[in-house]
């Protein structure tokens, strides 16, 4: 492998084995311009030169992606633009030769003022962005900066619209902080044209923000009641938003972080973990980690010290 340096990342959620993730490619995360953090959690770019094939692996957050991909495999090379739902399975990926990717990362629920239709639609998919959406300079061209640039002109001139424009909620869909249904924006931003973020798709944010980072969320009754609001509108407000249930969410985030418990290098009391994450007991934490990853957490574990090029085992 022709040696490629990274910079840090704090957030190593859903990628497995991130230590290799480094030493194999270059990897970062930008912000997106000010106008677009409601919607754009970071870009992230991935910069590769290899001498053998390389799988990365990752359990996906729920969360949208847009990735453009450019590979150098011959004289005329190779490039893909998509739009990827959010990701059920475990998701694999080969990289081989010399390519780039440059990918943007939205918020949970912060690409629905981008899609005509229920995020939900694009569950488990992966879509060919329209033709032409990418004009003037490609995304993978240029330095870190200029490739962020280009993702921000890109989103930008797509201008998001608040569901309301694409879709008619109820007046049972209304947020449970009592705000309105949001309507058709009358007048975006001085700076950007960029309508505000409507109240379903702020709210739809901030509560998968929420479940990602409090801990004690275990249960969608339990988030309905703390928010006064019902099981029922969480359901249809996720799939309308992020794309999937407030369950599925809750659960992808706990096991995300038994992944990192398992990385983290020394003993772990896996009772105690699975009674921190709310699994009935450890062996139901074994069997979701398993099903999530295709190894057990002590696999996983050991899997991270293992020689260049050896392949992962399922048994514990």
């Amino acid at each position: 492998m022709k040696k490629c340096d990274t910079g840090p990342r704090a957030d190593n959620r859903g990628i497995l084995d991130p230590a290799r993730l480094r030493r194999e490619v270059r990897f970062r995360r930008l912000p997106p311009a000010p106008a677009l953090f409601p919607y754009v959690e970071h870009y992230w770019l991935i910069d590769w030169c290899l001498d053998a094939p390389f799988e990365q692996r990752v359990l996906p957050h729920p969360a949208v992606n847009l990735v453009f991909r450019r590979d150098a495999a011959d004289a005329a090379g190779s490039e893909s633009a998509e739009v990827a739902g959010v990701g059920r399975e475990l998701f694999r990926i080969t990289l081989a030769g010399t390519g780039r990717v440059s990918g943007v990362q939205f918020r949970p629920g912060g690409f629905r003022p981008f899609w005509p239709g229920p995020v939900a639609e694009l569950t488990g998919e992966r879509r060919p962005l329209p033709a032409g959406l990418v004009a003037g300079r490609h995304p993978c061209d240029g330095t870190d900066d200029e490739r962020a640039a280009t993702l921000d002109a890109l989103l930008l001139a797509w201008h998001p619209r608040p569901a309301a424009l694409t879709a008619a909620p109820s007046a049972a869909d209304a947020p449970a902080t009592g705000l309105p249904v949001a309507g058709p924006p009358t007048t975006g931003s001085p700076a950007t044209g960029l309508p505000a973020v409507d109240p379903l798709s702020a709210e739809a944010m901030a509560l998968a923000g929420e479940i990602r980072a409090d801990r004690s969320v275990l249960r969608v009754d339990d988030l309905a009641r703390r928010h006064g609001t019902t099981t029922r509108r969480l359901q249809r407000l996720f799939l309308d938003h992020v794309g999937v249930g407030p369950k599925w969410v809750i659960r992808r985030y706990r096991i995300q972080e038994a992944i990192e418990h398992a990385a983290g290098g020394g003993p772990v009391d896996w009772a105690a973990v699975a009674a921190d994450l709310g699994y009935a007991d450890q062996a139901h934490l074994i069997r979701e980690f398993a099903t999530a990853t295709g190894v057990t957490p002590a696999a996983y574990a050991r899997s991270l010290n293992r020689p260049a090029g050896a392949s992962l085992s399922r048994p514990g």
